[in-house]
């Protein structure tokens, strides 16, 4: 009897149980919520920008696109974009690992420095910059005599892409190398390794992912990059022309087709190598033997 009575308190104590509660509510209408703002926010307006390209035939679309002082900005502004990320590359990991291994009076100043460039109205940062760089600038009188002209010129634009893009390196590679294991590096001290062999077999694999994602990151911010930009690079066709003012200027003339052609093929660019980015990250993970 007993056992018998057991039985039915068995099969209702899973159906009184309560479901734990959620601060966020559910799967269905969180992805739901997840979907209609990607589609407001980012589907749409790409899905727009497509269908108004498309209003061009393709002799107009290749004479919009394919233009020589289009192709010009194309160069610089990829060129540019690619020279300034992997600069930020290399120092942001720098301060990353000053700002993580040392100490030092300021500190707490400099890490704070590194997100002035999120903080500052970006065209705060051309007209800054230009006033440094230009002839009669602060750095400028005394590089000009030396036959160095930054302000104006394509120098100017990667300087300006270095300057807005170095805190995304610095504070994606910043925390990981906070939670990286110190005694790994003490193991491999203690089997002999130099300082060079704990640094790349070490640390780098470790923190080759974040370094990854902080250039893609500040690649990409480079690339749609216009306020700092535009007082420095001076705007000359076929020298300092960056594309987002060949997008400017065409809707300035109301040739809206002209200037959406013109940003799909940034965006198709942009999103090839982004996927490749991406895929590299996934390859390094593999190869660490970490999740992709």
């Amino acid at each position: 009897m007993t056992g018998a009575a057991a039985a039915p308190e068995a099969a209702q104590a899973p159906a009184t149980r309560r479901r734990p509660r959620r601060v966020l509510p559910g799967f269905g209408l969180t992805l739901g919520y997840t979907l209609f703002y990607l589609s407001v926010v980012v589907l749409i307006p790409l899905i727009a920008l497509l269908l108004k390209s498309f209003t061009l035939s393709w002799p107009q679309f290749w004479e919009a696109v394919a233009a020589p002082r289009v192709l010009a900005a194309y160069r610089l502004t990829f060129g540019a974009s690619l020279i300034a990320a992997c600069v930020n590359a290399v120092f942001g990991l720098l301060i990353a690992w000053v700002l993580v291994r040392y100490s030092f009076p300021g500190k707490k100043i400099v890490d704070a420095l590194v997100d002035l460039p999120f903080a500052l109205p970006t065209a705060v940062a051309g007209i800054s910059l230009t006033a440094l760089l230009a002839g009669n600038g602060w750095v400028g009188q005394y590089l000009e005599p030396l036959g160095i002209q930054l302000a104006f010129q394509p120098g100017g634009v990667v300087i300006a892409l270095i300057f807005i893009g170095l805190p995304f390196v610095v504070r994606t590679v910043q925390p990981v190398l906070q939670d990286s294991e110190r005694e790994l590096e003490e193991a491999a001290t203690s089997l002999g390794a130099t300082r060079w062999q704990i640094f790349t077999r070490v640390i780098l694999p470790g923190i080759t992912p974040a370094l990854l994602t902080g250039f893609a990151m500040a690649f990409a911010r480079a690339i749609g990059e216009y306020g700092s930009v535009i007082f420095i690079a001076g705007n000359v066709p076929m020298v300092s022309e960056i594309t987002p003012l060949i997008i400017i200027g065409k809707l300035e003339q109301y040739d809206v087709a002209g200037a959406t052609a013109v940003a799909v093929v940034m965006l198709a660019i942009s999103f090839v190598m982004l996927l490749v980015i991406n895929a590299l990250q996934a390859w390094q993970r593999r190869h660490a033997g970490m999740p992709a």
